[in-house]
């Protein structure tokens, strides 16, 4: 399905100037993010839970990047080769999961706080965003290149 390359010829074939468009892409994706945790603790905790209200905010925020990651990719003309479509999405992983951890440090929310939102075995559903922000550049990158 996908080309094979070695890990040097990959890491070389990413061109710096095509990740300036997604990391612009990734702060819309974060205002969207904090807008959808404000609408949570506004108005869907008080209205359905605090654990519905984390379920139907992740699932909002899980379309909401579909939607953004396949409005970007549908409409830009850079042509993206596999190896930037998975920079991305580890570029996009990576800055949410460092901006949530960064975020609870100024907050004084313990690191097993945060830790303990990917539990998935206790019922936390906060994993989709992050494995949605990885494989979204890949898929829609590659559908609208096809």
């Amino acid at each position: 399905m996908f080309a094979s390359v070695s890990p040097a010829t990959a890491v070389s074939s990413v061109r710096p100037s095509a990740l300036l468009a997604p990391l612009g892409v990734w702060v819309l994706l974060a205002v969207v993010a904090i807008a959808n945790g404000a609408f949570r603790e506004i108005v869907l905790i008080p209205r359905i839970g605090e654990y519905p209200g984390h379920v139907v905010s992740t699932l909002l925020l899980v379309g909401a990047i579909l939607v953004v990651s396949a409005a970007f990719f549908a409409t830009t003309s850079t042509a993206y080769a596999t190896a930037e479509l998975a920079a991305i999405g580890v570029g996009w992983t990576v800055l949410t999961v460092g901006f949530e951890f960064l975020v609870g440090y100024v907050e004084g929310t313990p690191v097993s706080v945060t830790l303990g939102q990917y539990d998935v075995f206790a019922g936390q559903v906060w994993v989709l965003v992050p494995l949605t922000l990885l494989v979204a550049p890949l898929v829609f990158g590659r559908y609208f290149s096809a």
